[in-house]
């Protein structure tokens, strides 16, 4: 047997191979993985937006808010070297990372995230810059005094400055300021469409089963010596300061205002402006959250 034919029958080998790992298709007939991950241009409407990404990751070491079950758990169900294909199942409570919480999450009969109506989801809105310190309150004059201005409309993204230290800390979780009454009555009031914050939730981390429990309906605060610090701090009672359990996030969502927490991502990049942002939750059906890729888009200069 010639040494040129063998030389031609192991490049037909190789070549038979070489499709055989891509579906039947040789190598060239792909697209390269750089090319798929460069920004491209965006245009609504004949305009050249730019699209800014207000998303925190979420992966194997994402944290679920304290009183959740743990870190979400991935299994790998399909490999490349074995099936050619790759394919991950998820266990995970959806209360993490950049997430969209359901009026069913907080009340009793009222819808949940697939019945939620898609045009509530995308819209004008506003970033805002409202600063704040460890266990601070959004007040109502903060947001009054937010600029740009908010308005009749408006999905609302409030940045603290909080985001920064987005982490499994008991700085973020524990201690970030937050929303409360107050607050949410003048959003309310104010008729926005949804609000996001760079905070561990709606609610302002007191005004939460960390401290209120479940307001004596047969589950205990999980973590009670918030209390006593609090005391400690300050000198005041927090049940006194902290009268409700979550109300932000009851105000807010039985009366159709989406509450996303977790935000972050390029949100500096965008505070103090006015955009188009957008952010759409799965249909699952009957479900108390949904992560979200939460975005801003403002028009190219």
């Amino acid at each position: 047997m010639s040494t040129p034919f063998l030389a031609d029958l192991a490049t037909e080998m190789a070549d038979v191979l070489e499709r055989s790992l891509h579906g039947g298709l040789s190598k060239d007939q792909l697209g390269r993985a750089e090319d798929i991950v460069k920004p491209r241009k965006l245009k609504f409407w004949g305009h050249e937006v730019e699209i800014y990404d207000l998303a925190q990751p979420f992966g194997a070491q994402s944290v679920i808010w304290p009183s959740g079950p743990g870190s979400p758990e991935f299994t790998v169900v399909r490999n490349h070297a074995f099936a050619r294909a790759r394919t991950l199942r998820i266990c995970t409570s959806m209360h993490v990372a950049t997430h969209m919480d359901a009026p069913v999450h907080v009340e009793e009969g009222y819808p949940s995230i697939d019945q939620l109506q898609l045009d509530r989801m995308i819209g004008e809105g506003v970033i805002v810059s409202i600063p704040k310190k460890e266990w601070e309150l959004i007040t109502p004059e903060d947001l009054e005094k937010a600029r740009p201005e908010i308005q009749e409309g408006d999905i609302v993204v409030i940045n603290t400055g909080w985001h920064h230290y987005f982490s499994d800390a008991a700085r973020y979780y524990l201690f970030s300021p937050g929303l409360y009454k107050e607050g949410a009555e003048w959003l309310l009031k104010r008729g926005v469409k949804g609000v996001a914050q760079d905070t561990q939730a709606t609610d302002h981390p007191l005004a939460t089963v960390l401290v209120q429990g479940n307001m004596g309906q047969g589950n205990p605060p999980i973590m009670p010596w918030l209390a006593d610090l609090y005391k400690k701090k300050t000198g005041r009672d927090v049940r006194q300061d902290f009268p409700y359990w979550e109300p932000a996030h009851r105000i807010l969502y039985t009366h159709g205002i989406w509450g996303i927490e977790n935000a972050g991502g390029d949100m500096d990049k965008v505070t103090g402006k006015r955009a188009l942002i957008a952010a759409f939750p799965i249909k699952w059906v009957g479900g108390d959250a949904s992560m979200v890729r939460l975005v801003a888009m403002v028009e190219k200069k």
